[in-house]
């Protein structure tokens, strides 16, 4: 038996997932609204303890931008970032893809301890890892330089992007790569032509996931660089931006927004196939 639904509950029911969902909006959005208000708010604004720290109680003003840009070297660490990612993204790709779909391919048991094991070399602490990374830095003579990051950062995203391939490449199923070989096309090609372009959420994925980790990775990339011309983001900014007990919280939180926006937006064009990326299997 079913009933009704009386006008005055489902105007509450609408007015219930609306809140809720203005509440987590305003949850989430929030860090950028913090940073954007701090990074045009002047000095004596954020220090005085009076002011409502959520609004402008001074004009504001573009002083903490002049810093970022012109006394530090902030364009040329995002350009080392962008960098070492798209040259890191690039290597993922070439190791992960096809190590994946050749794991998913691979039956039986050993299969399955194949994958694991790769798996769990990502669970791996990096900080086991820094002696003999900088023992082959050394021995490799790419100190300061920004290739030892791109030496170092695929035996991080390399096992975790495999095995998530792996689950991607199970999903398609075997009877359409065999169509596509009936109908002419090499193992190879039905790979490329028709496996690549049904996985492409999860290549994203790989691509969103190691684009993310290059951007916040600090250890390595403090140790292993020196000169700050050579810097990344995550290295740079807190090291020219926090001077003693003085923190040049405008400028700080400027370089966050500028960096962060961009990542944002990429999320939120592609939130479904990362999703889908990192959910698939889960439910048949």
């Amino acid at each position: 038996m079913r009933y009704a639904t009386t006008p005055a509950k489902r105007w509450g029911t609408r007015i219930g997932h609306f809140l809720i969902l203005a509440a987590f909006v305003a949850f989430t959005a929030f860090p950028f609204y913090w940073m954007l208000i701090t990074t045009f708010k002047s000095t004596l604004d954020l220090v005085n303890t009076k002011n409502n720290p959520f609004l402008f109680n001074a004009p504001p003003t573009l002083e903490n931008l002049q810093v970022l840009f012109f006394q530090t070297q902030y364009l040329q660490w995002v350009w080392n970032t962008l960098l070492v990612g798209v040259i890191v993204v690039a290597i993922t790709l070439l190791l992960a893809v096809p190590a994946g779909y050749s794991l998913a391919r691979l039956s039986g048991r050993w299969g399955r301890q194949l994958a694991i094991g790769i798996f769990l070399t990502y669970l791996i602490p990096p900080t086991i890892l820094f002696i003999p990374f900088s023992r082959i830095v050394g021995e490799l003579g790419l100190q300061d330089s920004l290739w030892s990051l791109v030496l170092v950062y695929p035996s991080f995203t390399v096992p975790f992007c495999t095995w998530l391939m792996m689950g991607f490449f199970k999903a398609v199923p075997h009877d359409i790569e065999e169509a596509a070989m009936m109908d002419g096309l090499s193992r190879f090609g039905a790979f490329l032509k028709v496996v690549v372009p049904l996985s492409s959420a999860g290549i994203l994925t790989v691509v969103i996931f190691t684009l993310t980790l290059v951007m916040q990775e600090f250890i390595y990339a403090l140790t292993f660089i020196t000169s700050s011309s050579q810097y990344t983001v995550s290295v740079g900014v807190p090291t020219f931006l926090v001077r003693g007990d003085v923190y040049f919280w405008g400028s700080l939180m400027g370089a966050c927004l500028i960096v962060s926006v961009p990542i944002a937006i990429l999320y939120n064009f592609f939130v479904d196939r990362f999703v889908a990326g990192f959910t698939v299997g889960a439910i048949k």
